[in-house]
């Protein structure tokens, strides 16, 4: 069964999973389905204004990248303390119940957040978590320092970066936007291609079956990176 490419999907991933679909197109004996030509080359057409936009914004790849290292480092900071919770030392355990107190008020939900939201929930945590009163459990627990430092700079690298997409946007002014041609082109995705071969895969097996099967692939290893990155699965359209 061929699933749909998640909207959550970053619109480098959608650009690389177009382009995958269309090299899978090329390879195979369709050509002649003039229904599925119209809408490859309708999406080769628009996969290349995407890759365009991309380009010349490339301050929004970055963007979403440095995003990215920061809930990495979120996460590690919360996997490091709920194993510090079952540490066999008492103490350890205590001071690490006192870092999963503060951190309960954010919660890895803030990965989820939009980027302004999620700045200022982190800088608010890094603001409790350098309060005094924690700074003798922090040095208790091995790594803790380490990891909150490297979230502090992962959160100043972001908001630099955010910067620089700022300018980058209003730069841009009217030309096209990825953000808004990866709808387009998720759209024709999931909205036609997938539909189509869905249909067809029942109809004539024998003919579509190899390239059904070869786009559930393509879309589901998308999703997949997709699912580890969000840490919970967004249900399929």
């Amino acid at each position: 069964m061929i699933y749909y490419f998640m909207t959550s999907s970053r619109v480098t991933e959608v650009d690389a999973g177009a382009m995958r679909l269309i090299g899978a197109y090329k390879n195979t004996a369709l050509s002649g389905d003039v229904h599925l030509a119209t809408m490859f080359t309708n999406l080769e057409t628009q996969n290349a204004r995407f890759t365009v936009a991309i380009n010349r914004s490339k301050a929004e790849s970055d963007l979403e990248e440095k995003d990215e290292v920061r809930d990495e480092k979120v996460r590690a900071l919360y996997y490091l303390v709920m194993g510090l919770l079952h540490h066999p030392d008492a103490e350890i355990k205590a001071a690490a119940r006192a870092i999963e107190k503060v951190f309960d008020k954010y919660g890895l939900a803030i990965t989820g957040e939009s980027y302004a939201t999620e700045s200022s929930l982190i800088v608010s945590l890094l603001d409790d978590l350098a309060k005094t009163k924690l700074q003798a459990d922090i040095a208790k627990l091995s790594g803790l320092a380490e990891i909150i430092a490297e979230l502090t700079a992962a959160q100043t690298d972001f908001e630099s970066t955010r910067i620089a997409y700022e300018e980058e946007k209003a730069k841009e002014g009217t030309q096209e936007n990825a953000t808004t041609i990866k709808k387009e082109v998720l759209d024709i995705i999931n909205g036609k291609i997938v539909v189509y071969l869905r249909a067809m895969e029942i109809v004539d097996q024998a003919a579509y079956g190899d390239f059904a099967r070869t786009v559930a692939v393509i879309i589901n290893e998308n999703n997949e990176q997709v699912k580890k990155r969000l840490k919970k699965p967004e249900p399929v359209e």
